[in-house]
């Protein structure tokens, strides 16, 4: 073995980088193997989130949510913008220099904290040993380590229905790369990637269907929330069909023909000019350890860990999308630090209890902690207050008058268990109450806390005082 390494990241995503990054501020010597490859043929750090997944997909619901403001809200406010049009090609070349100084700047930040970059695939051989196979296709190689971390990452799931051709039917990366909104656009998957795809194409002229197998619509959120969220997009024209199991698709040269059947289990077709296929990822642990290192995984594909992440085999660690807890960047990204951290000698952890969830369409959903109907089927005793986004003063003067913020607290102790809030830079709201329940902050904390005015964060201070029904911009009933 020519390299040997305190610890090795196989994998360099935001769980991976993230890792890296913290192992060498710590004065491990690192080293970090991806195999991530950009449309170009070139290796790219970032994993998913950053080359084709939270960053692009973010850019593109950025520039159609400009262009549907400026077709529809900038009347209202004095503005005449004359004939209005949109170029896609631009559109996605802003995404792609966005991608490239992020994925640029990782690797700039590896250079400086002297972290060794291997481009190519990284294989777990045992306890202290990974092979790596370089991406210029040179010979494989094996590196000793103290320590390995393993983060590749996670890909979507292919469904047997529907094959992904890269042309008629793709996945959550092709859907970012379409040349023009097509014309028809149908869905499989009204979740978190099948809405915020769906969003950008309908801003920009799609007509899109979603179909969703499930029959509550996004029926990981509170209630309340999940209804405003369905009455509003489909305001928009997204057309969401609940229910709906699908059976197969027809293709010709341009068209995809898709057959499901609907709620009630009538069949029925759709044809479209595009289909995306997103319902939802799978951990990427294909190939990631050698039969005979006896990593353990579970029925699923994800690696077994404790709650420090450990795996079965000693000094190694798993974090990201390959292990337990939700598909989240900033979930793998905390779990790096915290692997480092230990691995350096620290005490660290992460509070999967406080990990602050964010839907990116326009309104925003975000949300942390219990919902009602956990509250309710926990048998806890809770409180809530809500306050709309009509009654905010900066909400108003914004033009995004659509939304609500609900806090549910503790009957007994005024804690606070959860938050939902559908609303504009909900996103950025949410971040408030996680660190007020991070400190474990009462409502009374927050009604009792000065927020600027007129600004957003006040329909949190609102919502935490109608708690006790003494809101004070709203009737309390």
């Amino acid at each position: 073995m020519s390299k040997s390494f305190d610890v090795v990241v196989i994998g360099a995503g935001p769980a991976g980088y993230v890792a890296a990054i913290r192992c060498a501020q710590l004065g491990l010597s690192t080293a970090c193997i991806d195999n991530f490859v950009s449309r170009d043929g070139l290796p790219s750090l970032g994993g998913t989130c950053l080359n084709v997944g939270c960053i692009p997909s973010k850019a593109l619901l950025e520039s159609s949510e400009l262009y549907v403001s400026a077709k529809h809200d900038f009347a209202g406010h004095g503005l005449v913008v004359g004939q209005l049009s949109f170029d896609v090609a631009k559109m996605q070349a802003r995404k792609d220099k966005i991608v490239a100084t992020l994925t640029g700047g990782i690797e700039s930040l590896f250079k400086s904290n002297k972290i060794t970059n291997l481009p190519g695939h990284g294989k777990l051989l045992g306890a202290g040993r990974v092979l790596h196979t370089s991406a210029d296709g040179g010979p494989a190689e094996e590196i000793a380590a103290k320590h390995v971390i393993l983060a590749p990452g996670s890909r979507p799931v292919d469904i047997g229905p529907a094959p992904v051709d890269g042309d008629l039917v793709v996945d959550s990366t092709g859907a970012l790369e379409f040349k023009a909104p097509p014309k028809r656009l149908a869905i499989i998957g009204a979740g978190v990637i099948g809405l915020e795809l769906g969003s950008v194409w309908g801003r920009l002229g799609s007509e899109v269907v979603i179909l969703e197998a499930q029959s509550e619509f996004l029926a990981f959120c509170d209630n309340d929330i999940s209804r405003q969220a369905l009455k509003s997009f489909t305001k928009q024209g997204l057309d969401i069909r609940l229910g709906c199991r699908l059976t197969g698709i027809k293709k010709t040269k341009r068209t995809v023909t898709v057959s499901y059947t609907d709620g009630e289990g009538v069949p029925q077709e759709l044809v479209a000019d595009k289909l995306i296929v997103a319902v939802g990822r799978r951990p990427n642990t294909d190939g990631l350890a050698a039969p005979e290192a006896q990593l353990a995984l579970d029925d699923k594909g994800y690696v077994d860990i404790d709650e420090h992440c450990r795996t079965n085999l000693p000094n190694i660690y798993a974090i990201g999308d390959v292990v337990r807890g939700p598909m989240l960047a900033h979930k793998g990204s905390e779990e790096g630090v915290a692997v480092a951290e230990r691995i350096a000698g620290l005490s660290s952890h992460v509070n999967y209890n406080l990990i602050p969830y964010v839907i990116y369409t326009q309104p925003e959903i975000a949300w942390v902690g219990k919902s009602e109907a956990g509250l309710k089927a926990a048998g806890i005793e809770y409180k809530s207050g809500s306050f709309p986004y009509a009654a905010s003063g900066r909400a108003l003067a914004m033009g995004q008058t659509e939304g609500i913020v609900k806090m549910l607290v503790d009957a007994k102790t005024d804690r606070i268990l959860g938050v939902h809030i559908f609303g504009h830079a909900a996103s950025e709201l949410v971040a408030e109450v996680v660190v007020a329940m991070e400190f474990g902050a009462s409502s009374e904390d927050i009604a009792r806390t000065i927020h600027a005015h007129p600004t957003l964060s006040e329909t949190i201070h609102e919502a935490a005082l109608a708690v006790d029904k003494r809101a004070i911009h709203i009737r309390n009933r």
